[in-house]
């Protein structure tokens, strides 16, 4: 351990050089996740708020929602035989507003649930952020697809799906504008296995959320950049431990001659590994956590604690695995041919 500590002192640059690029991947790692994060959110709370269950819809619709179909008859069995199921249809469209301003929307309506917002005909509950658009309580919004009109009831919080705000409306009303009598549909919480129903296709969540175009396309793209991150520094640290120990090979070949163990090497390498590292995550966390704080209005960005910590533990992980494996020459290492090559 003393080794360890008077070598990093010794060294002061060197390893300050290891810190610093270990400090900026770790960054980059956490600000990516945290817009992986909000991007998820923005374009799938809707269906991320939901509790854990299973989602069914036609089997003939090509694992795409917007086809979906679901047979009035199947509708009320499978309600009638799962306790809260609920039936629901989401499907894009565009509200206009009193001065004619049209406004993009997830128009979304359900069966009788407390998992959805309950609505009237005539009203709708809009997502928050259409408070930015000028929308208040009270107001008159128009659809082109829809005789009547809709006054807006409330908001709610985070109601998203792919990336536009939710507007909550009456089955009848959905309907009218649809022009359909099916629902696209069915979700059946907190049930963990899939139970066949003739014509229907089940999805857990996270295989419902894949069906989302837009939001595996993201996911998939943000999240290799995470990882091809976290194996970037993962080399670093076997790159940056290998030139050391080749530079080193005479004194360890000196230590182990008075009687130094290789696993006292190991220790020495890992102390230095976890030192470095532990500083660089701790830096970045920090300025990562805060962040959030600076980031503009319109970015989404959402990064937990727990994200957090996950990645800092496989930072720690894949820093161990790279300084062990370059460390892997130290066990070959023979005390009488390494000082003769620290002599050359």
């Amino acid at each position: 351990m003393n080794l360890a500590w008077k070598e990093i002192r010794r060294n002061k640059v060197r390893f300050l050089i290891l810190g610093s690029i270990v400090f900026l991947i770790s960054l980059l790692t956490f600000i990516i996740s945290g817009l992986a994060n909000g991007l998820s959110q923005d374009n799938a709370s809707l269906i991320k708020d939901l509790p854990d269950g299973q989602f069914y819809m036609d089997a003939d619709a090509d694992e795409t929602y917007s086809l979906s179909r679901i047979d009035n008859s199947v509708q009320r069995k499978m309600l009638h035989d799962f306790k809260d199921a609920t039936a629901l249809s989401i499907q894009m469209g565009f509200l206009n507003d009193k001065n004619g301003k049209q406004l993009s929307v997830a128009f979304v309506t359900s069966t009788e649930t407390k998992l959805i917002e309950d609505i009237k005909a005539g009203e709708i509950i809009l997502d928050r952020s259409m408070e930015e658009e000028g929308i208040k309580v009270g107001d008159i919004l128009k659809n082109k697809q829809f005789n009547g009109e809709f006054i807006v009831k409330g908001f709610v919080d985070q109601k998203k799906f792919s990336h536009a705000p939710v507007a909550f409306i009456n089955i009848e009303n959905y309907k009218d504008i649809y022009r359909v009598d099916e629902m696209q549909l069915i979700f059946v919480p907190e049930i963990e296995n899939s139970q066949e129903v003739a014509s229907l296709q089940s999805f857990t969540m996270k295989q419902f959320l894949d069906t989302i175009p837009s939001y595996n396309a993201e996911q998939m793209s943000l999240n290799m950049i995470v990882w091809f991150l976290v194996v970037i520094c993962g080399m670093l640290f076997a790159i940056f431990f290998y030139m050391m120990n080749v530079q080193k090979i005479g004194l360890y070949g000196i230590l182990k001659a008075i009687g130094l163990k290789t696993s006292a090497l190991f220790k020495i390498m890992w102390t230095q590994m976890v030192f470095v590292t532990t500083l660089a995550l701790c830096l970045s966390i920090a300025i990562s956590q805060g962040f959030s704080f600076i980031v503009p209005a319109g970015m989404p960005f959402s990064l937990s604690l727990d994200t957090t910590m996950q990645l800092s533990i496989v930072f720690l992980i894949i820093g161990f695995i790279g300084a062990t494996l370059s460390g892997l020459q130290i066990r070959k290492i023979e005390p009488l041919d390494a000082i003769q090559q620290g002599e050359m």
